[in-house]
């Protein structure tokens, strides 16, 4: 078969894409009859079918986990500020506790809006606890618990009945 001869048109030269591809069909043209490249086009088919197939199987799997990606990043952005919110509601609440009892005990203020209100803030909002916050709580902790021992006093005799 001659390229002059045939039915396929000539390839356009502003798509070098699809020259390469017209190029390519008329070489199989000349080599085989038409019948025979019928058979071979057809030979192809399920093949090429079984490839759209998987792709748009592959696109979906894609779809799906980009998906999976989005709620995820949506359920660690809530996480984040639920921390947050709970972390200034706790922080205000001892910061209050430890305002209001700092008239009548003033070792238990101090423990409230010490080392014990960045500790807690820092799990909260952080997420995270270092061993340095676990000691500087406990040591707060002792110290207060000594300090309200030694200030408490035992309580007044009752007045002498008359």
């Amino acid at each position: 078969m001659n390229p002059e001869n045939s039915a396929i048109p000539a390839p356009r030269e502003d798509d070098p894409l699809l020259s390469a591809g017209m190029k390519i069909a008329m070489q199989w043209g000349q080599v085989l009859d038409a019948d025979k490249l019928k058979v071979a086009l057809e030979a192809l088919e399920p093949q090429l079918k079984r490839e759209h197939q998987l792709r748009l199987k592959q696109l979906d799997l894609q779809a799906r986990r980009q998906d999976a990606e989005e709620r995820k990043g949506k359920r660690r952005h809530t996480l984040q500020m639920t921390g947050l919110v709970a972390g200034a509601v706790v922080g205000v609440a001892m910061l209050a506790a430890g305002v209001y009892t700092v008239k009548d005990a003033w070792w238990l203020g101090v423990l409230l809006c010490g080392p014990v209100f960045v500790a807690a803030l820092k799990i909260f909002v952080l997420r995270r606890s270092d061993k340095s916050d676990v000691d500087a709580v406990l040591s707060a902790m002792k110290l207060g618990m000594r300090e309200a021992g030694q200030t408490q006093q035992p309580p007044p005799p009752p007045p002498p009945v008359v």
